[in-house]
């Protein structure tokens, strides 16, 4: 049995610059991007690469348009590699531009259902310029389906970046509210990882840290403001690989699956939409099964909180914690319907089995239904 894998190469530098020189950026290469990361950033260094701002053809979580439109502008270009420089969008998008046949007409929902094979010809080089996908370092994609109303996940080998380069220049840019978001989402990988049925003490050791690191980081700028977080945004970038290493070897679970319907439906950021569902997900697992390795998480969740080594205590505690820095809505302040739970719940449990083969307990659509109503 696989217990552990590590891929791709990763790299650090303080400047793009110097990356640009290391890896002799130029012709052949294809850089997807966003457009306010021009000016500072690329234009100075006057690389003879060209350029995709993903920001031109849509906002916020990658829909299928996107790809498409994208896809569409990448077949004027002869390139041999692509370089993401960005957060969970631009990453989930260049993945899938690895493909040896981009195309405005591509069939994407067959290519997410495998349907048809992912046929990887170009090189891939992943520089994320937020602290929460860890995408960097897996082999999936996610990206929205319009009509579908819901976001599918492609996870195949040939999504694996060659190479992963984390640059701090980048990440002093980030706004408070992407910060948050995208560091939640870190955090819940690490939560996810550690409860998932492939969890094992190689993953663990990485999903425990990970955890601890975001943790303490929040409760350090509960104490010294929301600002200190640029003195410690390496240590979040670090923890955010480290989820990623560990949730690309075990997969993510409920809380994932469980939030894929309202992101799709009512465009809420991906951190955001995971962070909604986290501890009704956690408080339902230990009901289900209180005995099992959640136990675990919570005791070392209490010492890192400080809190008393009591379910109910250490989920407020998270919930508190996250609190402080990222209102916890209701979903019906989304413009979710009760009518929709019943919907929402048959669409996690026909799309989305990839994830939920990887919950603590098996989760079905009565138990779904019973997470959408508590937290609406």
């Amino acid at each position: 049995m696989l217990l552990f894998k590590c891929q791709p190469t990763i790299h650090s530098f303080e400047k793009f610059k110097e990356f640009a020189e290391e890896f002799n950026v130029g012709e052949g290469d294809l850089v997807l991007t966003l457009s306010f990361l021009y000016e500072p950033i690329f234009k100075p260094l006057n690389l003879k690469c060209n350029y995709i701002f993903q920001d031109k053809y849509g906002l916020g979580e990658p829909t299928d348009q996107m790809v498409k439109s994208i896809f569409q502008e990448a077949e004027k270009f002869n390139y041999k590699r692509i370089i993401a420089v960005g957060g969970g969008t631009v990453i989930d998008i260049a993945k899938l531009m690895t493909y040896s046949d981009v195309s405005g007409d591509i069939d994407l929902y067959s290519l997410f259902t495998k349907k048809i094979p992912f046929d990887k010809n170009k090189k891939l080089v992943i520089i994320p310029t937020t602290c929460g996908t860890g995408s960097e370092v897996t082999n999936i994609s996610i990206v929205g389906f319009i009509k579908k109303n819901t976001k599918f996940g492609l996870a195949s080998e040939e999504l694996y970046a060659d190479d992963a380069v984390l640059i701090t220049e980048f990440l002093k840019t980030l706004p408070f509210n992407p910060f948050m978001t995208s560091s939640i989402d870190a955090l819940i990988h690490s939560i996810e990882s550690y409860l998932a049925p492939k969890s094992n003490a190689y993953t663990e050791l990485y999903s425990l840290k990970a955890m601890k690191i975001i943790l303490k980081g929040y409760l350090k700028m509960a104490a010294k403001g929301k600002d200190y977080r640029n003195e410690i945004m390496d240590n979040f970038a670090v923890a955010s690989n480290y989820a990623g290493i560990a949730f690309s070897n075990t997969g993510v679970g409920a809380v994932h699956a469980i939030s894929y319907p309202l992101s799709g439906k009512y465009h809420v950021a991906h951190g955001e939409a995971n962070y909604q569902f986290l501890t009704e997900v956690l408080r339902t697992y230990y009901k289900m099964n209180s005995k099992g390795k959640i136990k675990e998480l919570n005791t070392y969740i209490a010492e890192i909180l400080n809190v008393r080594d009591d379910p109910e205590i250490i989920y407020d505690s998270i919930d508190k914690t996250l609190g402080d820095f990222l209102y916890k809505k209701k979903l019906s302040e989304y413009g979710m319907q009760k009518s929709e739970i019943d919907d929402f719940s048959e669409l996690v449990i026909k799309t989305q089995q990839r994830l939920l083969k990887n919950n603590y307990v098996p989760f079905n659509k009565k138990i779904i239904s019973s997470v959408y109503e508590n937290l609406f």
